[in-house]
């Protein structure tokens, strides 16, 4: 099957006419239009071919007889007819990266499923930014691939670690965050967290980095390896005596570095935040600090992030 996208972008295009966002604006002066998706199957039109409205968009048949699921709109997530397994897809993947992932936990998108992006617009920052995305979410990636991304609090670091395995099939989730009762604020945060996760996500309630890093399925994100730290240091009474963290910490980097998964994990730059005016302060932050060098060192990908801003580390 022969697909020639014509436009990508939103009914109204992109720029948006008169839209003075910075997406638009920057496509505006770069001479830059992105015409509205528009596309032909094997030199055919949609409305030439065999179509079957789905809740969503519509399911349809090349003239070759092969399978293609659209999406009808932004923010529309088309449901595949059951059982079967399409030749290609064009989704909103701009707005909903994640129904890529489900199709693909369905089974409805296989490996040699053909992955496009339309009806794009603003919603992203710019058409670069599609194509960085894109680079995941077209082939999820097959371990062992590791990746560290860092960040100052409230910088998007985890939004940023989800993002990038929202079109994967499989994933697990650990969470090392403790519980902390009678804390509203703290509760309120990790429900945050949890609301944005796909429900087909498996999420693990754990500081066994190495043994989940050993023994997980699919992709692995770890969110996140502060809260970690601070666990185990609490479990072994490193607050007093530093060198009880030792054992897990080398532990932690031996599992990392042979690793057979597609793993992402988020931690703190300790250089971001202010020195520490107490002694637990700045042990903890020399620590984190060493883990964040060593973890960096066997990673073949490690990034910053900052006010959502995205800097690949060489």
């Amino acid at each position: 099957m022969n697909i020639d996208l014509l436009g990508t972008a939103g009914p109204h295009g992109w720029p948006l006419p008169d839209c003075p966002c910075a997406s638009c604006s920057a496509l505006r002066a770069a001479g830059t239009h992105v015409e509205p998706t528009r596309l032909l199957i094997d030199g055919v039109s949609p409305e030439a071919c065999t179509t079957l409205p789905v809740p969503g968009g519509y399911d349809i048949e090349s003239p070759g007889g092969e399978h293609l699921l659209m999406a009808g709109g932004p923010g529309q997530c088309p449901e595949p007819v059951p059982g079967r397994r399409y030749d290609a897809v064009l989704l909103d993947l701009a707005g909903r990266p994640e129904h890529l992932g489900r199709l693909r936990h369905e089974g409805a998108v296989t490996p040699v499923t053909a992955v496009h992006a339309v009806h794009v617009d603003h919603r992203l920052r710019s058409p670069a930014e599609l194509e960085r995305r894109l680079r995941w979410w077209r082939t999820p990636r097959q371990g062992p691939h590791r990746t560290l991304l860092l960040g100052g609090g409230r910088s998007g670091k985890s939004a940023e670690a989800e993002l990038r395995l929202a079109a994967e099939p499989d994933v697990t989730y650990v969470a090392t965050a403790a519980d902390r009762p009678g804390d509203a604020e703290w509760a309120d945060r990790i429900a945050a967290h949890r609301d944005r996760r796909p429900p087909w996500w498996r999420t693990a309630e754990t500081t066994d980095l190495a043994g989940v890093l050993a023994t997980a399925r699919g992709a692995v994100l770890i969110d996140g390896l502060g809260t970690w730290l601070a666990a185990v240091m609490d479990a072994t009474g490193a607050w007093e005596t530093p060198d009880a963290v030792r054992g897990p910490v080398e532990d932690l980097i031996e599992s990392w570095r042979t690793t057979r998964s597609h793993v992402i994990a988020v931690t703190d730059e300790v250089g971001l935040s202010l020195v520490a005016t107490t002694r637990s302060g700045r042990l903890f932050s020399d620590l984190l600090g060493r883990l964040n060098q060593s973890l960096a060192a066997e990673s073949e990908e490690a990034a910053l992030v900052v006010a959502g801003r995205v800097v690949d580390l060489p």
